[in-house]
């Protein structure tokens, strides 16, 4: 009767202790998950499916976190982080090298920790000691090499051929709001002796030299692809990841790099200011330069690597800058003026350039 009674007693401790047990082995993982998450911002559509699918799952596995991916793109995720100053929700930023300068001025990036992974990176890539490059492609020339064969005309090898009078009527410039058609304002207006802090003369170029040729100021890269592709447009200033593109479908698209160089167009990454977790934050920064997570941006989503370790296929590397030869042949721009002057300035693109 005693041991009857004892078990009746028993019983329901031991059902208490298996049900506390089970509530508190579910609750560890969302403790955990709690503190442990990431939220990176970067651009969406490709981009995200790579980062999704070959680059965040073995951070989780290595740091135990868990990473959310925060879509957007450049300047919604400068917008985002100057609305939360303060109370920072993103912890890694991720943006193109305009928008990022900006958020450097801003005071909106933490210093980067040295680490050895930095020593291998180009030193065009390190924008300042708040942001670093993980992944560049270049602002050069496109032109259409079957159709420059048959009209006799030499293939081009600088900015000062959409100048040149023989592509009248057959040239594609993109407007002041496109990249591709801000980095050639600035590289014509340093051929004449000026540059961004003197961009008079890169107008005068433009107006009095380039709009002449110009059948189209098409907006979006989607839009210059279809003029290449009528034949409408046989020459215009390109991005060399938009030339793959391209290219892959066939077309007899060539993409130089202008003797006077290209422009990088860089994919830049802070660290946060005041983010919730400082640590992981940089070691994710520094994930993304290691020569894996490179290779892997080279191969999905046509980003020229930073780090100079990086080996690519000649397939690969044949798609984007690549190479200390390449590299070399890359300049940057002065973001910092640029950022200054860029409503003026189009403003005054509007009034005068395309009229």
């Amino acid at each position: 009767m005693k041991r009857a009674l004892h078990r009746r007693l028993s019983a329901p401790s031991h059902t208490a202790i298996a049900a506390v047990s089970f509530a508190l082995s579910l609750a560890a993982p969302l403790l955990a998950q709690a503190e442990t998450t990431l939220y990176v911002a970067n651009v969406g559509g490709s981009n995200e499916q790579v980062y999704r699918q070959k680059i965040i799952p073995a951070f989780e596995k290595a740091h135990n976190v868990k990473i959310v991916y925060v879509a957007g793109n450049s300047s919604d995720t400068l917008a985002k982080l100057q609305a939360q100053k303060g109370h920072q929700q993103i912890n890694v930023a991720v943006m193109d090298d305009g928008p990022m300068y900006q958020a450097m001025q801003l005071n909106l990036c933490a210093k980067l920790d040295d680490a050895p992974v930095m020593q291998d990176v180009y030193p065009l890539a390190r924008l300042g000691p708040t942001a670093i490059g993980v992944g560049m492609v270049a602002t050069g020339i496109g032109y259409n090499e079957e159709a420059f064969k048959k009209a006799g005309l030499p293939p081009p090898d600088s900015w000062k051929s959409l100048t040149d009078s023989r592509i009248k009527g057959k040239l594609g410039v993109p407007p002041i709001t496109n990249t591709y058609g801000l980095h050639t304002l600035v590289m014509l207006a340093r051929l004449s002796g000026g540059g961004e802090k003197n961009i008079d003369p890169g107008f005068a170029a433009m107006t009095k030299q380039v709009a002449p040729n110009v059948l189209s100021w098409a907006p979006t890269p989607g839009e210059m692809d279809g003029h290449m592709q009528s034949g409408d447009v046989i020459l215009a200033p390109y991005g060399s990841g938009r030339a793959v593109a391209l290219q892959n479908t066939g077309f007899p698209l060539k993409f130089i790099y202008p003797k006077e160089g290209a422009v990088a167009l860089q994919v830049a990454a802070c660290v946060v200011a005041e983010n919730a977790q400082p640590q992981l934050s940089q070691q994710f920064v520094q994930y993304l330069l290691s020569p894996e997570v490179q290779t892997v941006q080279a191969q999905g989503i046509g980003l020229g690597p930073v780090n100079k370790t990086v080996k690519l296929t000649p397939e690969i590397a044949a798609r984007v800058p690549y190479g200390p030869d390449q590299i070399s042949k890359l300049t940057s721009m002065d973001w910092a003026t640029i950022n200054q002057h860029r409503t003026e300035w189009t403003e005054r693109w509007n009034r005068s350039v395309e009229r």
